[in-house]
């Protein structure tokens, strides 16, 4: 009896720290779970290069705290891309209410997520660019679970983004903690990293760990994730994120 209670408030501690940042935000009112989809800013934080302005291709990954509850917990990403020339972006991203859940459409692509600003998480331009835009069509038209969305574990939005980056050869993009979903690896129970600089080991989602130079170690359990980066020394917390030194953003030609 004394090994069960001992193990069932081990089990409650560890939930309660993992719980402990998205109910601090929550609770802060930092995260606002009563606001109105559908009159929620969609306005763009004039993080992207306007077309008319700059013609060279553009491919851009963003992050933006989730609508509502969830954002307490984690963010929503989404890949836009801009050909050569073009005079509109693309965004490619999993949607839970579509079927089938990949959009690829014109629309602003540094845009607030329904309130929320985003942050930008790689930038590609010129050249580079240009080379990575015909793989990032070409791997969101055969994602191998567009006709299944589930919020946690995954497959979600970000497990779609996390695949479509370990597809794509030279886009190479550190995933935030908040990503949940990043860990689902469709089966597989070992994956290079999304930014191609370490190996993870998942079990479905709801438990796994990470060690990679640009990621910095993480443990996932419970789909949420704990890690230390070491090369930009940072604590990273479930809902909260990274506190510490900030990951810069470097654009890649």
């Amino acid at each position: 009896m004394k090994t069960l209670l001992l193990w069932l408030s081990s089990v409650l501690f560890l939930l309660m720290l993992l719980l402990a940042g998205p109910v601090w935000l929550l609770l802060s009112q930092q995260v606002d779970f009563r606001g109105n989809w559908s009159t929620a800013s969609r306005d763009s934080a004039e993080l992207a290069p306007q077309p008319e302005a700059y013609a060279p291709a553009v491919v851009q990954v963003y992050a933006a705290r989730a609508f509502s509850w969830r954002g307490a917990f984690g963010v929503h990403i989404w890949i836009a891309t801009k050909a050569p020339g073009a005079e509109a972006y693309r965004l490619h991203q999993v949607l839970s209410w579509r079927r089938p859940t990949v959009v690829s459409a014109s629309d602003t692509p540094d845009r607030a997520w329904f309130g929320n600003a985003p942050a930008l998480l790689a930038d590609y331009r010129g050249e580079a660019a240009a080379r990575l835009i015909p793989q990032v069509d070409e791997a969101a038209r055969r994602y191998p679970q567009a006709d299944h969305y589930r919020l946690w574990p995954g497959p979600n939005s970000n497990s779609f983004i996390a695949w479509m980056v370990r597809e794509i050869d030279g886009l190479d993009v550190a995933l935030p903690v908040t990503a949940v979903g990043k860990d689902y690896l469709f089966g597989d129970y070992w994956a290079p990293v999304p930014s191609g600089t370490g190996v993870q080991f998942s079990l479905g989602g709801v438990f796994g760990v990470m060690a990679a130079l640009e990621e910095g170690i993480e443990l996932n359990l419970l789909g949420l994730s704990v890690g230390i980066d070491v090369l930009r020394p940072a604590l990273k917390l479930p809902g909260i994120g990274r506190v510490g030194m900030a990951r810069p953003v470097i654009v890649r030609e």
